[in-house]
């Protein structure tokens, strides 16, 4: 293998291209593109059986960069003002989507996989999240993310996807003096930082090549992180919370925002998405078809049991209800993000590691052609939700024939 540190950047940019050109030419996200690469090049051997491409000690920083300001984006999506109106209904669905996936598979996989329980919990997080990436990305493409359904599935994947970082955190934490301070100085800094982040804005301007506003919220990233890392935590449940409480700022701020998700793209990410690929064993997947089929079928059977009938409950169709839960059904960024702290601390093997993240990018892709190919709601029809929602919580009489547009 190549150990010109020059050779190595570009052998690895140049895999983050090839999963660019991909993605526009397939219209697949660019994370599942990025994985893919990941794991043909990771099972790529030299003439001397050694791996094609390995990770250094640069690339592991950067990948745990792209993890971070990753989760931070994800939480800065969150519009504020559509979370309070659909409160009710996110809440539910979004705690259902991530408890009833979370306990289902975390007891499948203690005991009926034989997985020890803090492995069996990994499984459970892994396999209880929610892309927010791809349900963003079917909400844009089909013209539905500024209707009120498309907002409410926003928020709940948001909630879906704070139970699991809050898990990881929980979980996972070793609790000690660092823990009170790590929580102890994160909530003080998001008490600030909208106030903070909007008068850097408007004191020192939003157009300057020096870019302060930009080199602050990553500076508070770090430090959130370090503090994290150091409390024995998961850094990513900081980034998430930093991100919603400046989520207001940056949907008052497109070009902020804009800016920071260009450099996540370009720099970060790919080193994130490649680097999960590249620890997936294609000879540990064949022996192990039959559990990933399982698995598959116990998140979306799980997630459908918990979402469908809410949606129901909240004057959903049949139709949208099918759409809510097979779209609250995917997983991507927080699935590997899991699991790739599972086999880093050493709290499941290759093996798992390689199960699971199969499972969650089969999660990514089955409910998302089945949602579109056979439930794809019209615009029409989740505006008039809206408003037949906000009329039934009000206590006024609605017709859901007449307000779906039927």
């Amino acid at each position: 293998m190549l150990e010109n540190i020059w050779f190595i950047a570009a052998f690895w940019m140049g895999l983050a291209l090839l999963a660019s050109l991909i993605s526009i030419r397939l219209g697949i996200s660019v994370a599942l593109i990025e994985i893919l690469l990941g794991v043909v090049v990771g099972n790529l051997h030299t003439a001397d059986q050694a791996p094609l491409l390995h990770t250094t000690e640069w690339t592991n920083f950067l990948a745990m960069l792209g993890s971070g300001v990753l989760t931070f984006l994800a939480g800065a999506e969150i519009d504020p003002a559509s979370l309070r109106a659909n409160l009710r209904a996110s809440l539910s669905i979004g705690i259902l989507s991530f408890l009833l996936p979370f306990v289902g598979v975390w007891l499948f996989a203690q005991h009926g996989l034989g997985w020890p329980i803090r492995q069996a919990w990994i499984a459970g997080i892994a396999l209880s999240t929610t892309s927010v990436a791809v349900v963003y990305a079917v909400m844009i493409e089909g013209g539905l993310s500024s209707t009120a359904m498309g907002k409410m599935l926003l928020a709940a994947c948001f909630i879906t996807d704070f139970g699991t970082v809050l898990a990881l955190g929980i979980l996972f934490a070793d609790f000690n003096i660092w823990l009170v301070i790590f929580v102890a100085v994160t909530a003080v800094l998001l008490w600030f930082m909208p106030r903070w982040t909007q008068y850097l804005i408007t004191r020192l301007g939003a157009t300057r090549v020096s870019e302060p506003e930009v080199k602050f919220l990553f500076l508070v990233l770090f430090f959130l992180g370090g503090l994290a890392s150091t409390a024995k935590s998961e850094a990513v449940l900081p980034a998430y919370l930093l991100g919603l409480v400046v989520a207001g700022v940056f949907l008052r701020d497109k070009t902020l925002v804009h800016r920071m998700r260009s450099i996540a793209f370009a720099i970060f990410t790919p080193f994130y998405f490649i680097k999960a690929g590249l620890f997936v064993s294609l000879p540990a997947l064949a022996a192990a078809l039959g559990v990933i089929a399982l698995l598959l079928f116990l998140k979306m059977a799980t997630k459908v049991i918990g979402v469908w009938p809410l949606s129901r409950c909240f004057f959903m169709r049949t139709r949208e209800a099918n759409y809510t839960a097979l779209l609250m059904s995917t997983g991507l960024t927080f699935g590997t993000i899991s699991a790739l702290f599972g086999l880093q601390n050493q709290i499941i093997s290759q093996e798992q590691y390689s199960v699971l993240v199969t499972v969650v990018i089969l999660s990514a892709f089955v409910p998302t052609l089945i949602a579109q190919k056979w439930f794809q709601p019209t615009a029409r029809t989740m505006v008039a939700w809206g408003r037949l929602y906000q009329r039934r919580i009000n206590g006024q009489a609605g017709s859901p024939a007449t307000d779906n547009g039927k």
